[in-house]
């Protein structure tokens, strides 16, 4: 049953509606399990939300629960997949993110904090329609070596190696995202050269680390 993860995927979701980041049913969320993952239902809104609901998908994609998980489960499985690093992904309709998506831009190095999702940038997913192996497989291509992206008139995605980080992730990439926007409203924004983004790489390694 995952009791306690399906309490804090379940606190995790209604902070991250409460805040803005997820409208209605939009978006989803998912934890790493010793045998697939966790992962919210398809298209229920987020106030219905219950423990119970959260449905369980192994590696193979079969799942197990009393409803159907959400249309993105073969994204969050992917990465779970490929990436060993990732315990817990976050996929929002978040508002400036999803507006930047609509315009497919990257989010490039405007600010220092772009260096958090892993580059110099903060790269644009090609469109593809949801719920499909394509969209999963471009999502796939503009996470390597990030751990953020936008994706193309549709949203955002974040993967951290904990739910708790995949939350901060979350919410500074919607950040980023609203300066970026009013930022660009006064001109084009001034960008940090390339030495400057890999020290700041580099400072990276131990930001929040103990």
């Amino acid at each position: 049953m995952n009791a306690p993860l399906r309490e804090q995927l379940l606190a995790c979701a209604r902070h991250v509606a409460a805040i803005g980041l997820n409208p209605g049913a939009a978006g989803n969320l998912s934890l790493r399990t010793h045998s697939g993952m966790l992962i919210t239902p398809s298209g229920l809104p987020w106030e219905a939300l219950g423990t119970a609901d959260f449905v369980e998908v192994d590696a193979s994609g079969q799942s197990h629960g009393q409803r159907a998980p959400s249309s993105e489960w073969m994204i969050h499985r992917d990465l779970y997949l490929e990436r060993p690093d990732i315990g817990a992904v976050i996929h929002t309709h978040a508002p400036f993110c999803t507006a930047l998506a609509c315009l497919h831009r990257t989010i490039p190095p405007f600010h220092y904090m772009v260096a958090r999702f892993g580059g110099a940038d903060v790269r644009c997913a090609d469109y593809a329609t949801y719920g499909t192996p394509a969209l999963s497989q471009a999502v796939m291509r503009a996470m390597g070596g990030r751990n953020g992206c936008l994706m193309a008139n549709h949203g955002m995605i974040v993967a951290g190696h904990d739910l708790r980080h995949a939350q901060a992730l979350a919410i500074e990439l919607e950040s980023l995202a609203e300066q970026y926007w009013r930022a660009c409203q006064l001109g084009a924004p001034v960008l940090l050269p390339e030495d400057e983004i890999a020290r700041v790489l580099e400072k990276f390694k131990g930001y929040g680390v103990r």
